[in-house]
């Protein structure tokens, strides 16, 4: 009993032990089931996330896009028919007899005809215009409006990008709307990359299946498996790594981007997501940015055949690159055009016709970015006293600037052929410069250059170089001195002889001219044009170097200033860009207008954000510039600048100085035509010796490219209270026109000299006595005869 007892027990014991294995099994199941499903949805919930905070929020750090100035357009500009036509080539139109899109140009003699672009500009939206220019050889005769047969007054033409400011990824694109997109780019797109596009729901299984065959049938890669939608999140979200866990996720990704987002908003995203090439270290995004690189046109003015070979880099943009492989790329160009013949997108006849045309890529651009360094870092570092360096950098801003791209390729050029020659002509070695040009009425930047070759990323010394100014400080001196009339006027006298400056250290400061000789008793605006240091350290300690100080700061220097006796002789250190500061408040009258270089900032949807006016106020007395003006034409004429007439009409009015510091380390001019200012430094890095004066250094490369650029001369107007009156020489007398060697001098009024010559007086005295019987006679023929009675 007890053995039978065991036997079913043993029997019961087993039974109970298979089913506890199978509940074990069971549970172990049902737990592997519900954490898989917990994490699977854990981290489908993520990559929607993911999905969602991307697509939703700022797709893209777009950079900020800079235009130098547009250029006017209007009969009588001095524009040539050649610069105008360099400067369509720099904006990247295209010849076209039938000017059939907009961007072309046809030229025929002294005629260019064009059709512009289609421009918003920071304060008006320019549409495209048909317009023939008509040149002689003093520039543009006559705009005729092609499609009204009128004339037209001015134009601008849309302005040359000259640079972008990029995000740490350095990804450009210029964003483009569905609705913009060509038809033809679409079912281009559609035809070779995703026939099922708006019927799959992100993956398409028919897609790779037909892929796979056609890659058989073809004995090569000719077709891709991937949706649109994938292409998308492998672009957009993921990297390139090559894994099956990646393919899985790309595959879930676009699942969920289907299911959120619109067919529409998905094609949208990828038109302006793709990468399309590589402008030197910037990636080309995008179709619209694409077709500007490939073919210098908007994407709207594509013919099917360029849309064609933009819709073929998708496959691969190094491998199908038209500049290095441009038969591999025709060949994949014209078998997209086949491909929608097949799809019945275009017929037979329309894709014979685009397969017959060549590829039409144009010169590769230079890189934006880098076109001018030095002015684009100035741009910058204005802005910055506005914006985050984030929104400079990722908000899509269009940044609109003063440069002129025709005056900064003359400033190049003439920089760099001007130092060659200073090189090989003296023993200077190792030059380099700084070179800023303003417009005299309005102070905005037309061109920088930062250096001898003007590279990013280099040291900008037209705005960081510190140097000694030399004598370029001295019409500061005198305009001083002549803001006090009782004391100083245009003719005084002052002695350049040596003078002794005691220092507060016990040591003695003795001035020396740069002739190491005395030149005696010289009037004030001799003083000048020779610039004589010793007339120059006595009148600056008359009137005290405090007032000196004060009126550098009014004329714009704002840099912190020793008063030293040795700031009259130009000890201060000041760099190019505050010299053009302070010789701005000359060139304008007495009165300051700021340097800048941007007109105005809009933001990628074209609202204006800021803009940058004209603002000018009085800063120094302008009776006392005037005056000091002129002695500054006297510098050009007779002083240390007269070899810059050698190049220009003796009656162009030239205003400038030269400056020279010790041991001729740096070599300054500064000066005004009637239209531009510029201030040039020659010198080197390391502050050795170059042996060269301001005449001999910055003055040829200014007088260079003045004569190039400027059109204007000099015309200064005397304010109210200043008199013109005919003066002596030697004497300072009074005297006449035509009497000896007498000069017209202007004074201030009230300050002017009282005292004749003897001439002057001869001469007064003749006009008195004529003068005087002519009254006498004339108040004898009014009196009336006493003995009768005055007739009524």
């Amino acid at each position: 009993m007890a053995e039978k007892t065991n036997r079913r027990g043993s029997r019961y014991n087993g039974k109970k032990l298979k089913k506890s294995t199978s509940h074990w099994f069971r549970n172990l199941f049902l737990i592997l089931l519900a954490g898989g499903s917990f994490f699977l949805f854990s981290y489908l919930g993520y990559l929607d996330y993911n999905v969602r905070s991307q697509f939703e929020g700022k797709r893209w750090a777009i950079p900020a896009r800079v235009f130098a100035n547009p250029v006017e357009l209007y009969a009588g500009r001095a524009l040539s028919a050649q610069k105008f036509e360099a400067l369509l080539k720099l904006l990247h139109y295209r010849q076209d007899e039938g000017l059939s899109v907009e961007g072309t140009y046809f030229k025929t003699g002294s005629q260019i005809s064009v059709r512009t672009r289609d421009f918003a500009f920071w304060d008006q939206h320019q549409p495209s215009a048909l317009m023939q220019l008509d040149f002689i050889d003093t520039g543009i005769n006559k705009i005729t409006d092609l499609t009204k047969s009128g004339d037209i007054a001015i134009i601008r033409m849309d302005p040359v990008q000259i640079g972008s400011f990029y995000p740490t990824i350095k990804e450009d694109r210029i964003l483009i709307k569905l609705e913009d997109a060509p038809d033809k780019l679409v079912k281009g797109l559609l035809a070779s990359e995703d026939r099922d596009f708006y019927e799959h729901f992100g993956v398409s299984l028919r897609g790779i299946i037909r892929a796979m065959w056609s890659n058989v049938r073809a004995g090569g890669m000719v077709q891709g498996g991937s949706t649109i939608t994938q292409q998308l999140v492998k672009n957009f979200y993921l990297t390139n790594e090559r894994s099956l866990s990646r393919k899985i996720k790309e595959a879930l990704m676009a699942l969920i981007l289907e299911y959120r987002y619109t067919k529409n908003e998905i094609l949208e995203a990828y038109l302006n997501e793709i990468y399309l090439g590589q402008n030197g270290a910037n990636a080309v995004h995008g179709f619209g940015l694409a077709s500007e690189f490939y073919f210098g046109s908007t994407l709207k003015d594509l013919p099917l055949e360029q849309v064609a070979s933009l819709v073929a880099l998708v496959r691969g943009p190094s491998e199908y690159d038209p500049r290095r492989y441009p038969e591999r790329a025709l060949q994949r160009r014209n078998l997209i055009i086949n491909q929608m013949v097949m799809e019945n997108y275009i017929t037979s006849d329309q894709a014979n016709e685009a397969i017959s045309k060549p590829l039409n890529i144009i010169p590769r651009m230079p890189r934006s970015s880098n076109r001018y360094p030095g002015f684009l870092d100035l741009v910058k570092r204005q802005l910055r006293q506005d914006y985050r360096e984030e929104d400079l950098t990722s908000q899509g801003l269009r940044i609109f600037t003063t440069l002129d791209t025709q005056v900064q390729d003359i400033l190049e050029q003439t920089v760099a052929s001007k130092l060659d020659n200073l090189e090989k002509q003296t023993r200077a070695k190792q030059l380099e410069t700084a070179v800023i040009v303003t417009r005299r009425d309005s102070g905005e930047v037309t061109a920088l250059t930062s250096g001898r070759e003007n590279l990013a990323g280099g040291f900008n010394r037209a705005l960081d170089a510190v140097r000694p100014i030399g004598s370029l400080i001295k019409p500061a001196i005198y305009l001083t001195a002549l803001e006090y009339p009782d004391k100083y006027t245009i003719t005084t006298r002052v002695s350049d002889s040596t003078i002794v400056v005691k220092g507060q250290n016990g040591t003695d400061w003795i001035p020396k001219n740069y002739d190491h000789r005395e030149h005696g008793d010289v009037a004030l605006h001799t003083a000048l044009a020779k610039s004589y240091n010793l007339a120059t350290v006595r009148v600056g300690m008359d009137i005290g170097v405090d007032r000196t100080a004060q009126t550098l700061k009014d004329m714009g220097v704002t840099r912190p200033l020793d008063q030293f006796p040795s700031l009259l002789l130009g000890a201060a250190s000041l760099t190019p860009m505050e010299v053009a500061q302070m010789y701005q408040t000359l060139a304008e009258d007495g009165f300051s207008t700021p340097i800048k270089s941007i007109r105005a900032v809009v933001d990628t949807d074209g609202k204006l954000l800021q803009s940058y006016p004209f603002t000018v106020k009085q800063a120094v007395d302008p009776a006392a510039t005037y005056i000091v003006n002129t002695m500054l034409q006297e510098v050009m004429h007779e002083g240390t600048g007269r070899a810059a007439y050698s190049s220009f009409p003796q009656d162009y009015g030239l205003v400038g100085k030269t400056g020279t510091t010790n041991d001729a380390k740096d070599s300054w001019f500064a000066g005004y035509t009637g239209d531009y200012l510029s201030v040039v430094w020659v010198g080197r890095d390391d502050n050795k010796s170059i042996g060269l004066t301001g005449a001999s250094g910055a003055l040829p490369i200014w007088t260079a490219l003045m004569k190039q650029i400027s059109t204007q001369p000099v015309n200064l107007i005397p304010p109210d209270n200043v008199k013109l009156v005919w003066v002596e020489a030697g004497t300072g007398l009074l005297t006449r026109k035509g009497c000896g060697n007498g000069k017209q001098y202007p004074y201030i009024s009230g300050s002017e000299p009282t005292v004749y010559s003897e001439c002057g007086q001869e001469v007064f005295d003749q006009d008195k006595s004529w003068f005087t019987d002519f009254f006498e006679s004339d108040t004898k023929q009014a009196q009336p005869d006493q003995s009768e009675p005055a007739s009524e």
